[in-house]
């Protein structure tokens, strides 16, 4: 994943910032944390401005992401998707809890079978919706079903500064 990192005034990242350092700080499971976090990022989820206009409008060769605050226990990634990109089907490091800012995300969820992959469910994520999972479990696609460029506030359980990425484990298996 292309990363880029940027030390701009960003409306609405502070207070996402200030709570998720207090959520992160009652050390609860995972599966606790994402959802405290999406219960967070329900009150507090920015506009569009927390990205500039540069940033929003993507790249036409794949979706980017945008570092907007990093440190040891949480990252905070503005994603941009232009019509019909995607990524791969993956998983991730750590909790994800993430919000819709414009367009539609529609995600595919899988289950590992070991030598294949099986579809559990989708989901279309439009704009102001929010949502949050943990490992296992979460395995997915993500692809912008909209006719207009998506943008998504991501925010992980990882120092994705340092690990360069959210994602664990790319699955090239066949979905049966």
């Amino acid at each position: 994943m292309d990363m880029a990192t940027t030390t701009i005034a960003r409306p609405g990242l502070e207070p996402i910032v200030s709570g998720v350092s207090e959520v992160v700080a009652r050390r609860l499971d995972a599966h606790e944390t994402a959802l405290a976090v999406a219960a967070l990022l329900r009150e507090r989820l920015p506009g569009l401005d927390i990205l500039t206009p540069q940033e929003r409008a993507g790249s036409p060769d794949r979706y980017v992401s945008h570092l907007l605050h990093a440190e040891e226990d949480f990252s905070v990634v503005g994603v941009v998707w232009r019509p019909g990109q995607d990524t791969v089907i993956h998983d991730h490091v750590s909790w994800c809890t993430f919000g819709i800012l414009s367009g539609i995300e529609y995600e595919t969820l899988y289950r590992d079978m070991g030598d294949h992959l099986v579809e559990i469910g989708r989901a279309e994520n439009r704009p102001g919706e929010v949502s949050g999972f943990a490992p296992p479990g979460d395995i997915h696609k993500v692809r912008n079903t909209s006719s207009e460029t998506g943008v998504s506030l991501h925010i992980y359980g990882a120092d994705v500064s340092r690990l360069g990425s959210s994602v664990r484990r790319v699955y090239d298996l066949p979905v049966r």
